[in-house]
């Protein structure tokens, strides 16, 4: 009976996982959050930041 219960310990990690894991990755429909166009244009600004020449340089 020991053996289920070590056993029973790493499947339920594994459930716990899976359920955080959809939780997490889950497409946000409200007002909140940032939407894929606006962090696009933040990276792009971002690149465009760093491909510049120092300004004392």
């Amino acid at each position: 009976m020991a053996v289920l219960v070590w056993l029973l310990i790493p499947v339920a990690g594994a459930v716990v996982a899976g359920v955080w894991s959809a939780w997490a990755t889950r497409r946000s429909t409200g007002g909140k959050g940032v939407g894929d166009a606006a962090g696009v244009r933040g990276y792009e600004a971002f690149r465009a930041a760093m491909e510049r020449a120092p300004a004392d340089g």
